[in-house]
């Protein structure tokens, strides 16, 4: 992993991202939860939490635990919410020997590149929920999943900061999204770029993921319009949060049956 995002250039996040502007995005994650925990939903697992921007209002309503693969990102986050406690670990293998009502991925998940790697995600998800907790990852359906161009932008007064985003399919499973950054600075301008791989499934492939997990749906929110302000051309951008609740009971019997 050598993604310049997430490391030398984990601090254009506040700039082109405020936690501020995720208010309305979280919010729709934080109802999902509650209306879908018997009893009131109050610890939360956020796996790829990244900067913190979504924390920024999680933590308002649950008490939060972040994990991310990117050290860099972590000091952001722990910049922003003092009082949320962050691990840095990969949400395939992280064990934390704690249960949490929710397991939320509103935006990392699509870095599993394997069918077999988001199986490894939602047996971390399912080895930290309490019976009846509430799972929620933020998926790119492959059906409606289009080639896309972005521009995002922003400044903090001294620094200014374009990004130019492409997004591409590659491979039958996995898509690029390549990254050309813009940085000012007084008078001087340089040019970086990053590449990152991700995952690209189908809903009844993500569907056979969740088959025999313990982890049943219950919700898809429809996501259409998180990202129309930034598409440098007409065009759509679907995603979907799946919404699942957790039954320990029943992933045991799936698990007799298999044996």
């Amino acid at each position: 992993m050598n993604w310049l995002s997430y490391t030398s250039l984990a601090w254009t996040e506040r700039i082109l991202s405020p936690p501020e502007d995720m208010r309305e995005e979280a919010q729709v994650y934080i109802d999902a939860v509650k209306m879908n925990f018997d009893g009131g939903a109050r610890t939360m697992l956020h796996l790829g939490c990244g900067a913190g921007g979504h924390d920024f209002h999680f933590r308002d309503h649950f008490e939060i635990t972040g994990v991310d693969l990117c050290e860099e990102m972590l000091v952001m986050a722990r910049g922003l919410n003092p009082e949320v406690r962050y691990f840095q670990g990969d949400m395939r293998s992280v064990r934390l020997d704690r249960k949490f009502d929710a397991v939320v991925i509103p935006d990392s998940i699509m870095y599993m590149t394997t069918i077999e790697d988001v199986k490894k995600v939602l047996g971390t998800a399912t080895l930290h929920l309490v019976p009846g907790g509430v799972f929620l990852a933020v998926v790119h359906p492959k059906e409606a999943f289009r080639n896309n161009n972005f521009v995002y932008s922003g400044s903090d007064g001294e620094t200014e900061v374009t990004v130019f985003e492409n997004n591409h399919v590659v491979s039958d499973s996995t898509y690029e999204a390549v990254m050309v950054y813009l940085i000012r600075r007084g008078g001087d301008l340089q040019i970086l770029h990053d590449v990152h791989t991700l995952g690209l499934f189908s809903h009844s492939e993500w569907m056979g993921a969740f088959d025999g997990s313990g982890l049943f749906m219950v919700e898809e929110i429809a996501l259409d319009d998180l990202y129309d302000d930034f598409l440098a051309e007409d065009g759509d951008y679907r995603l979907k949060a799946y919404v699942c609740t957790f039954s320990r009971k029943k992933k045991d019997e799936d698990l007799a049956v298999l044996i």
